[in-house]
C-alpha cells in the first residue's frame, strides 16, 4: 500500500435510490475504500457498479444513507461549501455548457468556483497553455471536437487549483491521442502539486497506469491494490495464440471463447489473448487448428479484471453462425470513390476511396474531427455527398438513396431509441419503418427479444435501460429487417469492458453469417477484430489495409511489435507535423 494521507476515503458508506415499481435499488453497499494524496485512484468496475454514485458523494452532490465520507479530512456534508471550495470534479460528458463559447464557460465556471477576478487572466492563461485552446477561447463548446471538448472540462474543474481532482469517464468518445494528452497533464498535476486523483474510466489500459485500484461490481468493493498486484495473480494462465496461416485472428478467438475454462479471450496485435482456468485445453485447440501457442505471457490487470468479474454476470450465449460464403475480392458490398463533403469553405471529407468486401468487417478510424463521422453519415444517407461516388449494396447514394437504406442497419453513436417507449415499442415501430408487417414482424421482434437478452425487460421504458442494455436494444433494432449491411458508429462508448466483449462476439456472429459491418471505433484493441481498416486524418486517408498492415507501419527494431494504436497514433503524429 502506498504510503501517503488519504485525500478521500469511504467507510461502510451505502446508498440506494427509489426504483419505477416504488422500492429502492442500491447503488452502494457498506462500502470501504480510501484514496491517498499524490496517487491517481483508478475506480472500475461494470455498468451499475456505483462509481458515479461514490464520485458523486465524495462531490457532495449526494449524501450517504451510512457510513461515513471523508474528503480531506473534511465532511462533505456538515461541510459541503468548503470541500467544494477545495475539489475539482469532471462529470461524464464534460459538464460544459455548448451554446457558449470556451471563454465563456471559463468565465461562468470560475463565477460559481468564486474564483477571485485579479487572479483569472492569469489562470485562464495557464489551463489553456496545458490544454492547447488558446486559440479556440471564441469557438463555441458544441463545436468542439470530443477531445477538445475533454480538455476544457478538465480546465474548467481546475480553475481552484483543487487538492483533489474527481473525474467520471472523462475518456469516453475521445481518441487515443486526446487520451494521451489528457493523461499527460494528470500526470503532471499529481508529480508537480501532489494532489489526489480520482477516475472512474472504461479503459482498462488506463486503470493499469493508476498508483491503486478500486474494483466495484453491483455497489460491492471486490478489491482493491496496485494494477501490478492484480496482475500477478494470474501468471500462468495467460496464453497467446498465433492463428495458423490464413485463419482470421477472430475465428480462433471465438474457438477460444467457447472452450470450458475460458475467463476470457480477445485479439492483441494480430494473436488471441486467453485467459484461462486450464491452459492445457487451450494448448490442444491451438495444435488442433494449426495455431502456434505461447505460454509464459506476463498478465496484464486487464487478464486480471476480467478474472476478478468471472462468473459474477450471465454470459448471453451467442448463436452460432457459419460464415455463409467467403468474402472474394470483386464481391463488393460498398463502394466508395473520390468521395467529398464540404460545409461552405471548409472541406469535412477529402477525396476518399475504398471498398468493403460481403461478410467483411470494416474499421473505420480517425482522430476527433478526422472526418470518419461525416463519411460515415453520407454512406447511411443521412448526409449528402458534395462530389464523389458511393454506392451500398448496389444502389447509388445519389440516384437511389432511399432504396439503398432499406438494404441497411445503423446503430448511432448515441442512443437514438425513443426513450419514453417500451424496449418491444420501439423494436415494433423500426421493424414497421423497415417494411415489416404482421407475423413476419411479430416473429422478428420475439427473435430480437430473445437473442439479446431482452425477454424479461420487453416492458421497461428504453430510456431507463442500463448502458449496456441500451446497446443490445439498439442493434436489435438495427438488425431487426436483417440488412445486407451493417453501419455502427462507436457502438462500445460508454460501456463497460464485459459489455464490449458480449458486443463483439455479436459482431463477429453477424459477419460469419454474410453480414458486412462498418464499425466506427475509439477502442483500437477492438480495431482488431475488422478484417481490414481505414484510417483518417483531416479529412483524408492516412492508411488502408488489414491489422498486421496497419501495425507494420509504426515496427522498428526498437519496438518489433507495435499496437494499432502506435501506428494510430504515429500516424496522427506525422499528420500534425505534415500540418
Amino acid at each position: 500500500m502506498i504510503d501517503a494521507p488519504a485525500a478521500l476515503s469511504f467507510d461502510g458508506v451505502t446508498r440506494s435510490f427509489p426504483d419505477r415499481h416504488g422500492g429502492r435499488t442500491t447503488a452502494l453497499r457498506g462500502v470501504t475504500w480510501l484514496a491517498r494524496a499524490g496517487v491517481v485512484t483508478g475506480l472500475v468496475g461494470p455498468d451499475g457498479a456505483g462509481k458515479t454514485t461514490a464520485l458523486r458523494l465524495a462531490a457532495g452532490l449526494l449524501t450517504p444513507d451510512s457510513g461515513a465520507v471523508r474528503v480531506l479530512d473534511l465532511d462533505p456534508v456538515a461541510q459541503v461549501g468548503v470541500v467544494r471550495d477545495r475539489i475539482g470534479y469532471m462529470p461524464q460528458r464534460f459538464g460544459l455548457y455548448e451554446d457558449l463559447t470556451v471563454g465563456e464557460n471559463l468565465r461562468l465556471f470560475a463565477d460559481l468556483q468564486g474564483v477571485p477576478h485579479a487572479a483569472r487572466p492569469d489562470r485562464f492563461a495557464q489551463l489553456m497553455r496545458i490544454a492547447g485552446l488558446g486559440p479556440f477561447l471564441d469557438r463555441l463548446a458544441g463545436r468542439l471536437s470530443g477531445g477538445m471538448k475533454q480538455k476544457l472540462g478538465l480546465a474548467c474543474a481546475l480553475l481552484k487549483e483543487p487538492d483533489l481532482l474527481l473525474l467520471d469517464e472523462p475518456s469516453v468518445g475521445v481518441d487515443p491521442v486526446s487520451r494521451r494528452e489528457l493523461w499527460k497533464i494528470i500526470d503532471g498535476l499529481v508529480a508537480g502539486r501532489g494532489i489526489g486523483v480520482v477516475v472512474a474510466t472504461a479503459y482498462l489500459d488506463e486503470a493499469e497506469r493508476c498508483g491503486e485500484v478500486v474494483v466495484l461490481d453491483r455497489g460491492e468493493v471486490l478489491a482493491t491494490g496496485a494494477p501490478a498486484g492484480f496482475a500477478a495473480q494470474q501468471r500462468g494462465r495467460v496464453l497467446e495464440l498465433e492463428p495458423a496461416p490464413g485463419e482470421p485472428p477472430r475465428a480462433l478467438q471465438v474457438a477460444c471463447a467457447e472452450l470450458p475454462g475460458t475467463i476470457d479471450s480477445t485479439i492483441r496485435a494480430g494473436r488471441v489473448r486467453v485467459v484461462t482456468a486450464s491452459p492445457p485445453r487451450v494448448e490442444q485447440l491451438a495444435a488442433a487448428r494449426g495455431a502456434r501457442s505461447h505460454a509464459g505471457v506476463t498478465p496484464s490487470f486487464e487478464d486480471a479484471f476480467m478474472a476478478q468479474l468471472a462468473g459474477r454476470h450471465e454470459r448471453l450465449p451467442v448463436g452460432r453462425r457459419e460464415r455463409a460464403v467467403e468474402p472474394a475480392a470483386d464481391d463488393v458490398a460498398v463502394r466508395v470513390r473520390d468521395l467529398s463533403k464540404r460545409f461552405g469553405a471548409f472541406a469535412a471529407v477529402r477525396s476518399v476511396s475504398f471498398d468493403v468486401r460481403r461478410g467483411e468487417i470494416f474499421g473505420l478510424l480517425g482522430p476527433n474531427g478526422a472526418g470518419k463521422t461525416t463519411t460515415f453519415r453520407m454512406l447511411c444517407g443521412l448526409t449528402s455527398i458534395s462530389d464523389g461516388e458511393a454506392t451500398v449494396a448496389g444502389r447509388d447514394l445519389r440516384r437511389a438513396g432511399r432504396l439503398a437504406r432499406l438494404q441497411l442497419g445503423y446503430m448511432a453513436q448515441k442512443f437514438s431509441l425513443y426513450g419514453a417507449l417500451s424496449v418491444v415499442e420501439n423494436l415494433r415501430f423500426f421493424g414497421r419503418a423497415y417494411g415489416l408487417r404482421g407475423r413476419r414482424l411479430r416473429e422478428r421482434i420475439q427473435v430480437g427479444l430473445e437473442e439479446f437478452g431482452l425477454v424479461e425487460r420487453r416492458d421497461d421504458e428504453a430510456g431507463r435501460l442500463p448502458a449496456g442494455y441500451k446497446q443490445r436494444l439498439a442493434m436489435a433494432a438495427a438488425l431487426l429487417h436483417e440488412p445486407a449491411i451493417l453501419f455502427l458508429d462507436e457502438p462500445t462508448s460508454g460501456v463497460d469492458p464485459l459489455a464490449r466483449r458480449e458486443f463483439w462476439q455479436r459482431i463477429n456472429a453477424v459477419a460469419l453469417g454474410g453480414t458486412t459491418v462498418v464499425v466506427t471505433t475509439h477502442f483500437l484493441e477492438e480495431a482488431e477484430f475488422c478484417d481490414r481498416m481505414l484510417i483518417m486524418a483531416r479529412g483524408a486517408v492516412l492508411a488502408l489495409g488489414t491489422p498486421d498492415e496497419i501495425r507494420t507501419l509504426a515496427r522498428t527494431a526498437a519496438h518489433p511489435e507495435p499496437s494499432i494504436e502506435d501506428a494510430f497514433i504515429l500516424l496522427a503524429e506525422r499528420q500534425g507535423d505534415a500540418a
